[in-house]
């Protein structure tokens, strides 16, 4: 192990209330892209940046190129937790850990057994009907060529993931701000903490120990004890024997 991860084991270890707050790079170990890094492999297929693309109006004004492009660069329904999903969950099973904050929408980190989970941007996995509000599983869009109708009332299925242009939702927000705020250590993960409002909740930590766990620098960095660019999943591995 290298001395950033000596360092990392050491405070996990002789610490408790842990909060993680995590986004892409958790995800990608287990397959799933980030899709800010392949801009130029969607601008191949798609006439429109995703960003354009995953926003509320372009959702409204063509959902079933939305639904195009979300069914094959959102969906990853064979996706499985990796090191860093399984011992993020293990934390909490022993006390350590108060809650997982993540930008994520995949749902692994619920998949590894983690209980008490903010997820920031909503989950793939949970999908409603617009009108009457009958909800719908992931398998249910799967199986749904172009944009999904309910099959109770004909109305929209939209997911309950926070697309451009849309609010957070505020419990999930208060929720993460009264987590990090009691949090002793606080473990940024696979973020490069360019995504707002999510990463401004960062400002409400006030405890002792700020790790930064992320291939590339953060804007936070400066402000960290400890700043270690490996890959996550490596780096939670090494608690394996050690707890």
């Amino acid at each position: 192990m290298s001395k950033e991860t000596d360092r990392f084991v050491e405070i996990v270890k002789t610490n408790d209330h842990i909060v993680f707050f995590g986004g892409a790079g958790v995800s990608t170990e287990s397959g799933i892209p980030d899709f800010r890094s392949v801009d130029g492999l969607y601008n191949q297929q798609y006439d429109y940046p995703p960003e354009t693309i995953l926003s509320h109006s372009f959702y409204r004004r063509n959902p079933e190129e939305f639904y195009r492009f979300y069914h094959n660069k959102m969906l990853f329904p064979d996706a499985q937790p990796n090191a860093a999903h399984r011992m993020l969950a293990r934390l909490e099973e022993m006390g350590k850990l108060d809650a997982v904050i993540t930008q994520n929408i995949d749902g692994l980190h619920q998949a590894a057994g983690s209980k008490k989970v903010f997820e920031l941007h909503g989950s793939v996995l949970r999908n409603y009907c617009e009108d009457c509000h009958a909800f719908y599983d992931l398998s249910h869009i799967m199986n749904t060529k172009g944009a999904p109708r309910c099959d109770k009332c004909g109305g929209p299925v939209k997911p309950d993931v926070v697309l451009y242009e849309e609010g957070l939702d505020q419990n999930t927000i208060n929720g993460a701000v009264a987590a990090i705020r009691q949090a002793n250590v606080l473990i940024i993960g696979g973020t490069s903490l360019a995504v707002y409002p999510a990463a401004g909740l960062i400002d409400y930590f006030q405890g002792d120990h700020l790790i930064v766990i992320n291939m590339s620098p953060t804007p936070r960095d400066r402000y960290a004890d400890l700043c270690i660019q490996e890959p996550i999943g490596r780096v939670f591995s090494s608690l394996e024997n050690a707890l």
